[in-house]
């Protein structure tokens, strides 16, 4: 039986087991996001849009569907200061896109790979990607705490005011 060491993967496990597995995970998120926020937006544009034409036509029911339509409006845009759905995509793609560009200067032997000895060049090449997962989870972290805070200071100027 073979135990494993620290240090002991190599590059071909490494792009397989981390690399592409995080590529995979940032697409579906990035994909995911835009989705919701470009969902969300066209209907917060169309329902702030058909609000003051409903208002100006006289149509059975009027008050219940301008109601209805703004009520919609103003939930899709408070949950999106909640979930950050445009910052989570912009996140999500951009991190993709660095491990991408770094997988290719890497297997190409490129930008700061060129000319490496192919240990360290390796080594290199995972401290840059850990480094860009680690910045990305900060990144989500810092959106979503921000916006706690954002929320809170709030309140707490409401109710000392």
């Amino acid at each position: 039986m073979e135990s494993k060491t620290l240090g002991s993967m190599g590059p071909e496990q490494y792009m397989q087991d981390r690399v592409e597995q995080f590529m995979r995970w940032y697409d579906k998120k990035a994909r995911r996001y835009k989705d919701l926020y470009l969902y969300m937006r066209a209907i917060t544009v169309v329902g702030g849009a058909i609000v003051p034409v409903l208002v100006n036509v006289n149509i059975p029911l009027k008050i219940y569907a301008t109601t209805v339509i703004s009520l919609l409006v103003v939930v899709l845009v408070s949950l999106e200061s909640v979930f950050h759905f445009r910052e989570q995509w912009k996140n999500y793609r951009s991190a993709e896109q660095f491990i991408r560009a770094e997988q290719f200067h890497y297997l190409t032997q490129e930008g700061p790979y060129k000319e490496m000895d192919p240990k360290d060049a390796f080594c290199l090449f995972v401290g840059r990607v850990e480094n860009a997962i680690a910045s990305e989870n900060a990144a989500t972290l810092n959106t979503m705490t921000l916006a706690s805070e954002t929320r809170e200071s709030g309140k707490t100027r409401t109710n000392s005011g």
